[in-house]
């Protein structure tokens, strides 16, 4: 349970990230006392072979065993289970979808967060300028009386390339979000950002928190060709998924680059996903 592995009274060792090209497939490592897993995948809705896509992506979080999804391009339609729920069902994870679509509507679309744990209900925000439609989630995960939780915020900004206005309104807009409703420095974003982690419209945002990846591997997180969350077999390169975390709320055990991997012809997704090990500080 989530919040088993949160807060489990033990002595943690921090490994150093490894070196090398993260985009090589290795066994997951077996979880130390206390860390946070975090995944962060854009699902690219029901494009391609849906169901292959999905059972490959089921087949590696079940390897991962993270502790907090964020989903990006989550659909529901017709004929259509929503994906993040039926992820959730699968997986055994509780889910919180959020949209600008009316709860009614027959399609909606939007951004989700999987908790493999405890937690709180989902809050979300409309992202400024509102005729975006974009939205940010929140969920308090795991802690008690005695420990804080971890704050978890799932997002998915502005996509065109020269939008850099418009995402930094969004990114003011974000931290407006975590002020009003974060209760700690125990404070994760992740989601896929549509820029590189260094943009200047990002410049707010790292002012307070830090890369997981970069931190992990700063002399490879300016390479897009070795670092891409973008899957050249559909987009170029480029690293614009993240993970950001409060430097003082957490140690980077481990971040690197997962569900890069076709099979029969099949990709997870459009995206790669970025898998990112934390470590709570006292």
């Amino acid at each position: 349970m989530l919040t088993r592995r949160f807060f489990l009274a033990a002595v943690v060792v921090a490994l150093s990230a490894c070196a090398g090209a993260p985009v090589a497939e290795r066994t997951a490592e077996p979880a130390q006392a206390g860390e946070v897993r975090v995944l962060t995948l854009n699902l690219w809705h029901d494009k391609g072979d849906w169901p292959k896509r999905r059972a490959l992506i089921v087949e590696e979080v079940h390897r991962l065993k993270p502790d907090l999804i964020a989903l990006q391009e989550v659909l529901q339609r017709p004929g259509l289970t929503n994906q993040a729920e039926d992820l959730g069902q699968a997986l055994g994870y509780r889910v919180s979808f959020v949209s600008v679509d009316p709860p009614a509507a027959a399609r909606r679309y939007g951004n989700a967060i999987l908790l493999a744990g405890a937690g709180s209900p989902a809050q979300e925000r409309k992202l400024e300028p509102l005729n975006d439609y974009r939205t940010a989630a929140h969920v308090l995960a795991g802690g008690d009386a005695q420990r804080p939780g971890v704050d978890f915020y799932a997002t998915h900004l502005h996509n065109e390339r020269d939008g850099g206005a418009i995402r930094q309104r969004q990114i003011d807009s974000l931290l407006g979000f975590v002020d009003a409703t974060a209760r700690g420095r125990r404070t994760i974003l992740a989601g896929d950002f549509n820029t590189d982690a260094d943009a200047p419209e990002l410049a707010a945002l790292r002012a307070r928190y830090a890369d997981a990846f970069a931190t992990a591997h700063p002399d490879l997180a300016g390479d897009a060709g070795r670092a891409s969350t973008l899957n050249p077999a559909y987009l170029p390169a480029q690293r614009i998924d993240h993970v950001f975390y409060d430097p003082h709320g957490f140690a980077v055990i481990e971040a690197r680059i997962v569900l890069n991997q076709s099979r029969d012809g099949v990709w997870p997704s459009d995206h790669f996903g970025l898998f990112v090990r934390l470590r709570p500080l006292r």
